[in-house]
């Protein structure tokens, strides 16, 4: 499979997922639902990143689907739906009792999605519904996502020529003294938007949305937050744990850790780089800062080399620790408990790379590879791409690894 052309970015219209895509995705997810709970009557679908991912929009109101029929309910917006989505059919109600009465008799059990449903969201279907059983469908979703089709690539690949530019390209000329961590977010967030990144990143976590990401210099990296990642910060105010400070300024000597986020149409790309902001051949510890930059440089080759269709993902991670001499603790990676993860409509699908994913590879799964170090006193140094999966192995969606770049000014 090779990457495909990426979407024309410069235009203020909108670019509906094709309806084609649609009836794809809801045929699968019947053929899956058959399946894993045969004799099955009704999912219902609320959760916005599911109802865009079978209707093309994300609106109030509730996604029905029978193995009979699909019917998107919209509570607001009816017109905005019917403008921007291509699904086959869209009406519109005032509450969920019209939606009950145009299909009288009520399913034993009712489908969603356990892990997103709020209990009030339960409650009012089921007042209208008075189904007996609640059933999940997060497995069934899960596993329709991992394998991405042609179209989704196609926005990856989008996002990822983003994020390339960006990071790589655009960034050292941005990194200079006196500039803050959050100013240099928002210069860096700017830019994408600007050449067309959708301008969020989104999450599977309760609190699932962020705009920029993470600018942290020297050791404000080093700053554990609530997200379970290797990258950290102190964060605008102990009330958002991500940006930047924006009273942290850049001095000479410290690393520039970035972990932006992008995404192109609702798909994610993800990407970091780090820099060294002055004359690293003045820095005592220069040797321990590209000696670990290269350790996670060569993790990443490592994992990468072996993503072949076929592989089972958490064969990527115990074949590349078992040859990894781990003299960085909890440093490296949390201690080492994950080197990437499965990527699209949210930053952290699944499977992770990580022990326990037995999933195997196929042609169209996408991952983040990112390997990283905590060095005390000093921040964080790492490496971190997107890859598809093809036939011949593992591509880049966001160009290549780079060893530790040095901005002098």
């Amino acid at each position: 499979m090779a990457i495909l052309e990426k979407a024309t970015v410069f235009t203020d219209k909108i670019r509906p997922v094709p309806a084609s895509e649609l009836e794809k995705r809801l045929q699968a997810f019947r053929q899956a639902m058959d399946k894993a709970h045969p004799g099955w009557e009704m999912a219902a679908i609320n959760h916005k990143i599911a109802m865009y991912y079978f209707t093309g929009t994300m609106q109030e109101g509730v996604l029905l689907i029978r193995p009979q029929d699909a019917i998107l309910w919209v509570r607001r917006s009816y017109d905005r739906a019917c403008n921007e989505s291509h699904f086959d059919d869209i009406r519109p109600m005032r509450s969920f009792r019209e939606a009950a009465a145009y299909y009288g008799n009520a399913p034993k059990i009712m489908y969603m999605e356990v892990r997103k449903a709020t209990v009030d969201w339960e409650r009012l279907l089921r007042k209208y519904f008075a189904f007996e059983e609640i059933g999940s469908i997060d497995g069934v979703l899960q596993d329709l996502r991992m394998v991405k089709s042609k179209y989704e690539l196609e926005m990856m690949a989008t996002s990822g020529a983003i994020h390339e530019t960006v990071l790589d390209v655009v960034a050292p000329g941005m990194i200079r003294g006196g500039v803050s961590e959050a100013q240099l977010a928002i210069e860096l967030y700017s830019e994408m938007v600007m050449r067309g990144s959708h301008g969020i990143a989104r999450f599977n976590l309760p609190m699932g949305e962020e705009v920029i990401g993470i600018a942290a210099f020297g050791k404000s990296g080093l700053v554990r937050t609530a997200f379970d990642g290797p990258g950290g910060t102190n964060g605008t105010c102990i009330a958002v744990q991500s940006i930047g400070n924006a009273f942290r300024k850049l001095q000479p000597g410290r690393l520039v850790y970035l972990d932006i986020p992008c995404g192109f149409d609702g798909y994610h790309t993800d990407k970091t780089v780090v820099y060294y902001y002055g004359d690293i051949k003045k820095d005592e510890q220069a040797q321990k800062i590209l000696n670990a930059q290269e350790r996670c440089l060569e993790l990443e080759q490592e994992v990468v080399s072996m993503m072949a269709p076929g592989v089972t993902v958490e064969s990527l991670y115990l074949r590349t620790m078992a040859k990894f001499n781990n003299v960085y603790g909890d440093g490296f990676m949390n201690g080492g408990k994950f080197l990437g993860h499965s990527i699209g409509l949210v930053m952290d699908e699944a499977p992770a790379i990580a022990k326990g994913f037995t999933q195997q590879l196929q042609p169209g799964m996408v991952f983040a590879v990112e390997p990283k170090i905590a060095l005390p006193g000093l921040g964080l140094v790492g490496t971190e791409n997107t890859y598809v999966i093809t036939e011949r192995g593992a591509q880049s969606l966001t160009g290549r690894s780079h060893g530790l770049r040095i901005v002098d000014k």
